[in-house]
């Protein structure tokens, strides 16, 4: 149910956006244990004159952001962040390079087809 947002400078990636994507999506998977199916997760790439950064930033900075229901456990939000970081590497990202934002949303906050997440069985535990 998650929806993820990957920020990124332009020119790192190259032709390898479809697995990066990926890679956040088995983060996910295996952080919070979403289904596989569950998958909703863009990419944008800004040329670099557009992002402001610190001194040490690499040009690979990469901000994740990732609306989801409240109620992760603190162990969860662990295994999600060391996930990220670990699916990430291969593409030289490291630990230093992202930035995790969690934004937690309640379940009546959030619409969907037409209902709030809390009036509808959205098929998994999201309790991790």
């Amino acid at each position: 149910m998650p929806s993820t947002r990957i920020e990124t400078g332009s020119g790192w990636i190259g032709d390898r956006r479809a697995e990066v994507l990926e890679a956040v999506q088995r983060a996910l998977v295996i952080g919070i244990k979403i289904p596989e199916d569950d998958r909703d997760i863009r990419l944008t790439e800004h040329d670099p004159a557009n992002m402001i950064t610190s001194a040490s930033a690499s040009p690979r900075r990469t901000i994740i952001e990732i609306t989801l229901f409240i109620g992760l456990t603190i162990e969860a939000k662990r295994r999600l962040y060391a996930a990220l970081v670990e699916q990430l590497a291969p593409f030289g990202l490291i630990a230093n390079d992202i930035k995790v934002t969690l934004i937690e949303v309640s379940r009546e906050n959030w619409g969907l087809g037409g209902l709030p997440a809390s009036e509808i069985d959205v098929g998994f535990k999201i309790e991790v």
